[in-house]
């Protein structure tokens, strides 16, 4: 009896080089050094080359200086500008020869150079080292990136722990309370419900956190008023921003649709994040602005752009990079001083994208914050 073994085969797949050279002869000879090792892509149009070059993203671009419509040096300033290419190491090849040639490629950007006439073994050790020197860049990044994500996980749950501990301990600190003074009874049935209603907030919230994270967050669809929905948030929102004497400015265009089809639930949620955010980052007795207005109006759909203007803390430039990130916090030093888990943005973001929206925030650090979105809705 004979046994048919399937035979394990390894693919290694090569790593990529991009030569842009408009003399067929040095794409012949380089295609010859680095064919057995790499996979070699060759042009000779420099414009064609910048397309290609975002599209293969090689792992190298061995590039000429002297060319016809684009020289080297312009094709290098376009990569440097993409933000697909930037990354790419590029080597020049000149024959110029010249100090001046070497240092304006290098300080263009250029990792290296090669001269003519080619030399086999420093043309191979060139592309080498400068493919090692990326993967190894790309391992720290990796690494960073990795450390990172593990840091502010961590200080999400501990975040998330204080969070919720904070309601729970005021239920079973009104528990005990009503047992041992009756009088006391509907004083802690109040502070129960408000305690609990928190905690199924943040339990909520988490529940969303895991969906988008597992990537299982869907949209409900039913029929619902837009500016019904948009009342009962506000009056949420302007109840809590009277307890810090603040006041909410409104205004909802006319000629909005009165009933809209969508998730009325997960777009309530957007709005009045941003609205409690607006109240928690101001200062007391300020005013908040809120706006919704008809964007677009075509025959099934409607765009609707809501806009929420504060005149709090702000937000710098360098916190804006992650605000929409989902364990990130705008300022993590505000963490002890406000409520929530700082996930509001970051829910907000990715439940627009799933209405065909987006969310953005326009803010200077001491000066306020605007924050707009977007989203799409199809007509009742």
């Amino acid at each position: 009896m004979s046994i048919n073994k399937e035979k394990e085969v390894k693919i290694i797949k090569k790593h990529s080089v991009l030569i842009v050279d408009d003399e067929k002869l040095n794409i012949i000879a380089l295609t010859s050094i680095l064919g057995t090792d790499y996979r070699v892509l060759a042009l000779i149009d420099s414009r064609e080359a910048l397309e290609v070059a975002e599209k293969e993203k090689p792992d190298v671009i061995v590039l000429d200086i002297l060319m016809p419509e684009m020289d080297g040096y312009e094709v290098i300033t376009e990569l440097k500008k993409n933000e697909h290419t930037k990354d790419i190491p590029v080597i020049f090849i000149t024959g110029l020869d010249t100090a001046a040639s070497e240092e304006k490629a290098l300080r263009l950007g250029a990792a290296d150079y090669i001269t003519k006439p080619f030399n086999t073994a420093i043309v191979k050790l060139r592309i080498k080292n400068q493919i090692e020197l990326n993967l190894k860049e790309a391992l720290r990044i990796a690494k960073d990136q990795a450390e990172h994500s593990n840091r502010v996980k961590s200080e999400f749950l501990s975040r998330m722990s204080h969070e919720m501990l904070t309601p729970m301990n005021a239920i079973m600190g009104m528990l005990q309370i009503a047992k041992l003074y009756p009088e006391r009874q509907e004083e802690c049935v109040l502070t129960i419900e408000s305690s609990s209603k928190e905690l199924l907030t943040l339990i909520n919230d988490l529940l969303d956190v895991s969906d988008i994270e597992f990537g299982t967050l869907k949209l409900s669809t039913t029929i619902f008023s837009f500016k019904t929905m948009l009342h009962a948030v506000l009056k949420k929102a302007v109840h809590y921003a009277n307890l810090r004497n603040q006041f909410i400015d409104y205004t909802i265009d006319s000629s909005i649709p009165s009933e809209l089809i969508g998730d009325e639930k997960l777009l309530s949620k957007v709005v009045y994040n941003l609205l409690v955010n607006a109240v928690k980052y101001s200062p007391e007795n300020s005013e908040i602005n809120f706006k919704a207005s008809l964007e677009k109006d075509d025959e099934d759909f409607v765009t609707i752009r809501v806009i929420v203007i504060d005149n709090g803390i702000g937000i710098s430039e360098e916190q804006k990079k992650n605000i929409f990130d989902i364990f990130e916090q705008a300022d993590g030093s505000n963490s002890a001083k406000q409520s929530g888990l700082g996930i509001g943005l970051a829910l907000s973001k990715r439940i627009l994208s799933l209405m065909d929206g987006n969310i953005s925030v326009d803010s200077e650090l001491g000066k306020g914050a605007k924050f707009e979105f977007t989203c799409t809705l199809e007509k009742a």
